[in-house]
């Protein structure tokens, strides 16, 4: 009890914005600590379950209207964060820069062709709408809505509407997920789509003569196209397909398998001839997509992830249900369960062998563990709203972490790269025409200045006439030596202007030519 009152305490302290005095704004797992407890002690409070006056009132509300409600305060959420954040970080200016190459021309800056085009292409038709940041991140808000709905729409089919609004409302309240909610990225998104891969393999094995799998195999394609990383996550769904349900049960539908197999086959295909013609093999782009992890060795991103599960990748109301899915998972003969829990360890245990690890990338098994907890709780009703009370408490103080805990680091470098990619913009009269930026923040250079940027690494001179500038910081990193400066200066007499800034790379020297 003392520690279920410590986790509450400390959520109404992050709320009301004194998270401060925790160190790093970060709340303390004090759930994991009570669960146990409480777990231990349930034939205890088992009585409070059949006098819980309130908890049936709450009962009489329409299932769908709690999902309304958690899919208004996401956006509610959203929209507060947005001054937190004001500027595009480095992986959505990446996105931003390709869909405003696509919109007018400019340079798409850090574009790599590993990228997948699916964001991009949805950043072009917002971009279209209005010509601005905020017409991206509102791409992002759609794919957050998308992702939530279909999990509340998911979860409600495998348990209740109300425990499905449960879900949606405990997973908004991860700080892994609500970090990346106010951003332009794709994981959210992908997510969702992964999540409608998972109902349709399961519907497919418990619907008679459900065509799910070529269904499927389409929403594949799309995540896809949207996320190339989810390759992985497919791997992983499909192997625990295999296993969960038996080889024997796919094979009964094996004609439904075979037209989800030409599905596929028809839906990669486009991109299997550009990665051939880009690279030489119809897998280049994929396997030049997994080159690009900062790994120090092959499994680090699965030591990563033992080290964060569960906590840091849900939070610690999360972390409670995430486990209890586990657990539930593994002590259940039912085969969706089996399906579930398996897909969600094979995630983890491939993408950790894969890539580098980042809770933003395994949102798919955060998911469907939280629909194992919650269906692990659905026999007590009070248990039930007490989970969806503190939630909601959850998702107000871990905004608050995020604000004043996550943001401001990438802020405070940010306003060192905006004002100096804006004076660039800014360049005097009688210096238009082409301009490249050599920096080692590329990407969101190349978006608030219109200047095609590379990195130190990567630039190899520019074409005649193109207006050159080196950035160089005072604290700034991937920045050549004296010597090395030297080299690329060369013979030309370039002009040199130093941009004092309030950011946390501090001033910003200059080099410029033509």
């Amino acid at each position: 009890m003392a520690c279920t009152g410590a986790a509450v305490a400390q959520q109404l302290l992050l709320i009301a914005g004194y998270g401060g005095v925790l160190p790093g704004w970060q709340p303390w797992p004090f759930l994991l600590v009570a669960a146990p407890a409480w777990w231990w002690a349930r034939g205890r409070w088992r009585p409070v379950e059949r006098s819980g006056v309130g908890v049936r009132r709450l009962g009489a509300i329409p299932g769908p209207v709690y999902g309304i409600a958690v899919l208004g305060l996401a956006a509610g959420v959203w929209a507060w964060l947005q001054p937190y954040e004001p500027y595009l970080g480095h992986e959505e200016a990446v996105y931003a820069d390709k869909a405003r190459s696509w919109a007018d021309g400019t340079p798409a800056a850090g574009w790599g062709t590993y990228r997948p085009p699916g964001l991009p292409a949805l950043g072009r038709v917002a971009l279209a709408v209005h010509d601005d940041v905020g017409a991206l991140r509102v791409t992002g808000l759609v794919l957050v809505l998308f992702t939530l709905t279909v999990t509340y729409l998911v979860a409600a089919r495998w348990t209740s509407p109300r425990r499905g609004a449960v879900v949606a409302l405990v997973v908004l309240s991860g700080l892994g997920f609500l970090r990346r909610v106010p951003e332009f990225l794709n994981d959210i998104g992908a997510t969702g789509l992964l999540l409608l891969v998972v109902w349709l393999l399961t519907r497919a094995q418990e619907v008679r003569r459900s065509w799910s799998l070529p269904l499927a195999a389409g929403v594949a394609v799309a995540a896809f196209y949207l996320r190339y990383g989810v390759v992985g996550n497919l791997v992983a769904i499909a192997a625990a397909a295999v296993v969960a349900y038996g080889p024997a049960a796919w094979w009964r539908v094996r004609r439904r398998v075979a037209v989800a197999g030409a599905v596929l086959t028809v839906g990669l295909l486009p991109h299997c001839v550009y990665a051939a013609e880009v690279t030489g093999s119809p897998l280049g782009l994929i396997l030049s997509a997994t080159e690009q992890a900062n790994r120090t060795y092959v499994g680090d991103g699965l030591v990563y992830y033992l080290a964060i599960f569960p906590y840091r990748l849900a939070g610690d109301l999360g972390a409670v249900l995430m486990v209890a899915g586990l657990v539930l998972a593994a002590r259940g003969r039912d085969a969706r369960r089996r399906f579930l829990g398996l897909t969600s360890v094979l995630v983890f245990v491939v993408l950790g062998l894969a890539t580098d690890g980042e809770p933003r990338f395994v949102f798919l098994p955060v998911v469907l563990l939280t629909v194992l907890g919650v269906e692990a709780l659905a026999r007590w009703r009070t248990a039930l709203a007490a989970v969806a009370g503190l939630a909601v408490l959850t998702v107000g103080g871990t905004a608050q972490v995020v604000a004043h805990g996550a943001m401001p680091g990438p802020v405070r470098q940010s306003a060192s790269t905006v004002p100096v990619a804006r004076a660039l913009a800014a360049a005097p009269a009688g210096s238009g025409g082409p301009c490249l930026v050599v920096t080692g923040y590329e990407p969101e250079t190349g978006w608030y200045s219109g200047c095609d940027a590379v990195t130190y690494g990567q630039y190899r001179g520019a074409p005649e006439g193109t207006r050159v500038t080196l950035v160089l910081y005072e604290r700034g990193r991937l920045q050549p030596g004296r010597a090395e400066l030297t080299r690329l200066i060369g013979r030309h007499e370039p002009t040199v202007r130093r941009i004092p800034t309030a950011g946390s790379l501090g001033t910003a020297t200059l080099i410029t030519w033509r």
